[in-house]
This record gives structure tokens, C-alpha cells and sequence, in this order.
């Protein structure tokens, strides 16, 4: 059992290795390319356009299910408005360059471009709709202080000091350079364990889960979509990571359209991001964020479904390698990923490195 159970999570790590690196890679390029503060400029104010930009920003930006928490929460402290930092908080953890990589490798070309597709209108509608909310007392917590929405100075204010080192602008060699330590250190820290995680959660569900257990108790479509959003909404699970799971059920025989509704709810829904949505968004946009994925996921995955079957196309996931044709690249990917998750999880090097600094 432990070595068909092993066999499993290697071939699905083989598999997956090379799009995750390159996933990771994309994440750095996209940290040097895009400057910290763009994002905070556009989503101020409270009207459509800050939403849909809030929801494309989203989408590429490789964030896991913790780390766009604090930055949802910070562009609200930034003056962005509460349905813009909904959409960002919703279209984040449910996509991302990493986890579009995965699912591109696991579940195929379609499967890779629903799903950001999916993300990008759930995150919309959470938005839409929690703007059109009433002001709420927990709004004036997020209230700038003067109109350029300064909170210590007054914008375009000069430093006058003179042990004010001036501010040394970067190169683009420099920018890239911190972004792939960025990727390939703190992102890839975050969010390695959590892979390996759904990596090994998969390979138990690929050998041991019986191909007629889901025929004989999932087999209602109404019952296997809401049984996935049920599961999908506690569970503490990043994108990544939901991805290998979800290939694991349907080659067990689960729907393609349940298994994106766990892809959309557990990512974006856990008992840590509705427990501060209530905080800095109040109980009224927490009850609209909640409903608006579980809606949205149900109506996505049962479009799939019918789409599915009305084109007579199937969703195979890429799973089922020979180990004995596995390529030198997607070996030399599988040790190589294995490594740098080991080194992020070294618990000197996460200490050395916790607070973001290279030299010491």
C-alpha cells in the first residue's frame, strides 16, 4: 500500500514539476514588472471599473490562500473601496501564474482556461454587489486622513533631512533578481508544503479510493457539486494544492464540473479568511462574499458539465505517466522541486530569511 501509494504521488509529481518551476518563474518575473504601489492607485474608488481591475489584477498574482489576506486588508488601509478589495481577496487565492501552470499540466488546456475565467467573474460579482452595500461603521476605520490619501505626510512633501540617503532606482537585472529569490524563496515556502501536501493527498486518493465509490455514492450531479463546495468551503487549501486532488478524483470518476466547484471554493473560502472578512468587512459583505462563490461555483461547474456533454469533448487528466518514459526534464524538475521546498522548509533557513533580507 505505501509503495503504490508512493508510485502515485511520484507520477503526479513528475507531471506537475516542470509547470510548477515555471510557474514560480512567472510569479518572479511578474514581482519585478509590476510595482507595488500600481495596484492600490486604480481601486480607490467604489464604482465598477476599481472591481473589474481588482479582479484582473488578481488574477495572475502569485499569492497563496494566507498571504492575500494581509494584502486584501492593506489595500483597504490604502484606501482602495470594499467591493474592489472583495473582488482582489476572491480572485487571488482561486488562480494565480503558479497554479494556472498546474492546471495546465494536470487537467489540460480547457481546465486552465476556465478556471481563471471562472475566478474572474466570481471575483467581479463578490465586488459588484458589496459595493452597492450601505456605508458600514467598520467603513471608517479605512477613512484617509487628508484628500491625497496620506496618513503620515502630505503627499509630494520633501525629506528634509539630511541623513536622507536618497532613493537608488533599481535596475531591470536587479528587479528580476529579487523577484526570483522572492519566488523561489518566501512564495515557494509559503505555498511548497501545501503542494506537496495536495501532491500526497492525491496519490492516497489515486490508489486507495475505489473507482466505484464515487459511481455508487457521487453519482447525482446536484449531489457531487454540493458535496464539493460542502468540503471545499472549511477546507484550508491554496490553489496549488487543490490542484493534483482535484485530478485525482475525476480519474476516479468525479464530474470535471465538481471538481472545478472545489478548485473555486476551497482556495478562496476557509474559516481564516471569513473570520476576517467579518473583521474589515463587516457581517453583511461577509455573508455576500460566502454566497456569491458558492453560487457562482455551482453555476460554473454545472456549465462545464453541460458543456461537456453537449460538445462530447472529455476532460482527462494528464496523470497517468509510465515512470520507465518519464523525460530527464520532468525527472530533473520533480528532484529539483523537491530541494527547494526542502530548503524553504529548513527551519534555519526560514529563520535567516524571515524577515526578507539577503545579507543578514
Amino acid at each position: 500500500m505505501l509503495i503504490g501509494s508512493a508510485m502515485e504521488c511520484w507520477q503526479i509529481l513528475l507531471e506537475a514539476a516542470p509547470y510548477v518551476l515555471f510557474g514560480f518563474f512567472a510569479a518572479g518575473l511578474l514581482k519585478a514588472w509590476v510595482p507595488e504601489d500600481l495596484v492600490a492607485k486604480h481601486l480607490g474608488k467604489s464604482n465598477t471599473g476599481s472591481v473589474i481591475k481588482a479582479a484582473l489584477f488578481g488574477i495572475p498574482l502569485p499569492l497563496c490562500s494566507c498571504g492575500v489576506i494581509p494584502a486584501a486588508i492593506g489595500l483597504r488601509k490604502q484606501g482602495a473601496s470594499k467591493g474592489a478589495a472583495a473582488s482582489f481577496l476572491v480572485s487571488v487565492p482561486e488562480t494565480g501564474v503558479d497554479s494556472i501552470a498546474i492546471t495546465w499540466a494536470l487537467l489540460g488546456p480547457l481546465m486552465a482556461v476556465v478556471r481563471p475565467v471562472a475566478a474572474f467573474v466570481t471575483a467581479m460579482v463578490t465586488g459588484l454587489l458589496i459595493n452597492r452595500l450601505p456605508d458600514d461603521p467598520i467603513d471608517k476605520e479605512f477613512e484617509t486622513k487628508d484628500a491625497c490619501g496620506c496618513h503620515d505626510a502630505c503627499c509630494g512633501e520633501e525629506d528634509a533631512s539630511p541623513d536622507k540617503a536618497p532613493l537608488v532606482k533599481e535596475s531591470l537585472w536587479q528587479r528580476i533578481r529579487a523577484g526570483q529569490i522572492y519566488a523561489f524563496g518566501e512564495l515557494l515556502g509559503d505555498i511548497g508544503k501545501w503542494l506537496l501536501f495536495g501532491i500526497l493527498l492525491a496519490g492516497l486518493i489515486s490508489y486507495l479510493l475505489p473507482e466505484v465509490w464515487i459511481e455508487q455514492y457521487l453519482g447525482s450531479e446536484f449531489v457531487s457539486l454540493l458535496l464539493m463546495l460542502l468540503i471545499g468551503i472549511p477546507l484550508y487549501i491554496c490553489a496549488s494544492a487543490s490542484t493534483p486532488i482535484a485530478a485525482a478524483l475525476i480519474l476516479k470518476g468525479l464530474s470535471p464540473g465538481a471538481a472545478l466547484v472545489f478548485l473555486m471554493a476551497g482556495p478562496a473560502t476557509n474559516a481564516a479568511t471569513l473570520t476576517l472578512v467579518l473583521r474589515y468587512f463587516g457581517r453583511a459583505a461577509t455573508v455576500i462574499y460566502l454566497a456569491s462563490i458558492a453560487v457562482c461555483a455551482l453555476l460554473f461547474g454545472f456549465m462545464l458539465n453541460r458543456f461537456l456533454a453537449l460538445s462530447g469533448l472529455s476532460l482527462s487528466p494528464l496523470t497517468q505517466l509510465d515512470i520507465a518514459d518519464s523525460s530527464v526534464l520532468a525527472v530533473g524538475s520533480a528532484l529539483l522541486l523537491l530541494v527547494l521546498v526542502g530548503k524553504n522548509l529548513w527551519p534555519g533557513h526560514r529563520d535567516a530569511t524571515a524577515c526578507g533580507c539577503e545579507g543578514g
